[in-house]
């Protein structure tokens, strides 16, 4: 992976920990519009997680696919995969 280790690993386990709290919120029968709010701001993380990850693959192996021109029909087809996973 040649995205930001550190910073992919840290988003991560803030999103582990808001799970965290999003099921102790569950297992205390908290309000369920809080619930929700949590649950939509670590979407929002991992959605914004990914995107650096993504991003940071364009950047470095899809590039390097298309200057060296080995492989780039598989990253298109990678890539397209992911863009078909983002809008369904």
């Amino acid at each position: 992976m040649k995205a930001d280790h550190v910073k992919v690993s840290q988003a991560l386990k803030t999103a582990r920990g808001q799970i965290d709290g999003i099921l102790r919120m569950v297992e205390e029968d908290r309000y369920c519009v809080d619930i929700s709010n949590q649950l939509l701001a670590t979407g929002a993380l991992l959605k914004k997680t990914n995107k650096v990850v993504l991003e940071a693959h364009l950047k470095s192996c899809v590039a390097e696919s298309f200057a060296t021109g080995a492989d780039v029909d598989q990253k298109i087809n990678e890539i397209l995969k992911l863009v078909d996973k983002l809008i369904n």
